[in-house]
């Protein structure tokens, strides 16, 4: 198949066909290094370039006539492109970032237990506050829902640490000074917090109705790009005597969201408590439940 059949960008088409690359079959073998350096783009739009190409390859080996019996399926290839090419959910803690390979994933559930006082709660706001940073600074420019189970969200934190995200991004130097006005006009107070869907619950069955309704809630509003439970097991740790029940409904409230985070390009984190557990002659910390 030729290049000018790809759905390619019509500089990137033209790039290649400059360098000689006319046909899918002459870039199979190219790794996103080699194409970024002979045809002069960055690593990530080489990568693209590269998963459309063997996409398009796929597609046309699994046609009809070539006999494939299943269809949907990705190689490693498109997820390695995937991975590389998602946009993640800073922390604002580099360290922690890198640990995390470089933010909070979406498409994913992410747990973060510790003991009580460690930040948890100012780790989930920082996140919702996070997610709405511009696609101009790099962001994802989303929404934020979060779930509170025991109380813990405080307005004036989330304000303190909305003034200073919005202070810190208004000194960033801007190119364009067009572009720079319009994206410090997204730059609010106001704005960030209407931007964040904030739900109280105050028995397990709550928690199991909120998230339930959550995939038409998402569905409704498809910027939320962040869903945070704080905590998941709150309600599950007290005067709840059918143990196996209480696994189940854990179970069934974790399948739910790992759907939503797949389902809608979301992130998904879950706070947790730690406890003591006996493990190897010594006591240590554990995820509660």
């Amino acid at each position: 198949m030729d290049i000018i059949c790809i759905p390619l960008a019509p500089s990137h088409r033209a790039k290649l066909a400059s360098a000689g690359y006319t046909t899918i079959d002459s870039l199979q073998n190219l790794s996103p290094f080699d194409l970024a350096t002979e045809i002069n783009v960055s690593h990530e739009e080489a990568l693209d370039i590269l998963k459309i190409v063997r996409r398009t390859k796929g597609m046309e080996v699994n046609s009809p006539q070539g006999g494939s019996l299943l269809a949907g399926a990705k190689t490693a290839w498109d997820l390695l492109c995937e991975e590389k090419t998602m946009k993640r959910i800073i922390t604002s803690c580099e360290d922690f970032d890198v640990i995390l390979g470089g933010g909070i994933s979406r498409k994913e559930v992410t747990e973060v237990g510790g003991v009580p006082g460690i930040g948890k709660t100012q780790l989930g706001i920082q996140l919702a506050i996070n997610v709405q940073i511009p696609i101009e600074h790099g962001g994802l420019g989303g929404r934020a829902v979060y779930i509170d189970t025991e109380g813990s969200f405080m307005v004036e934190r989330v304000i303190q640490i909305a003034e200073a995200c919005i202070q810190k991004l208004k000194g960033i130097p801007g190119t364009n000074d067009r572009k720079d006005e319009e994206c410090h006009k997204k730059l609010n107070l106001d704005e960030f917090l209407s931007n964040i869907f904030y739900f109280r619950v105050c028995s397990y069955t709550e928690q199991i109705a909120v998230i339930n309704y959550m995939d038409k809630f998402v569905e409704e509003h498809k910027e939320v790009k962040i869903i945070i439970v704080d905590s998941i097991t709150f309600h599950f740790r007290q005067d709840f005597e059918d143990l196996a029940l209480r696994t189940r409904l854990l179970g069934g409230m974790a399948q739910k969201l790992m759907k939503l985070a797949e389902k809608y390009d979301t992130a998904v984190v879950l706070i947790n408590h730690v406890t003591m557990k006996f493990s190897g002659g010594s006591f240590q910390l554990a995820p509660a439940l």
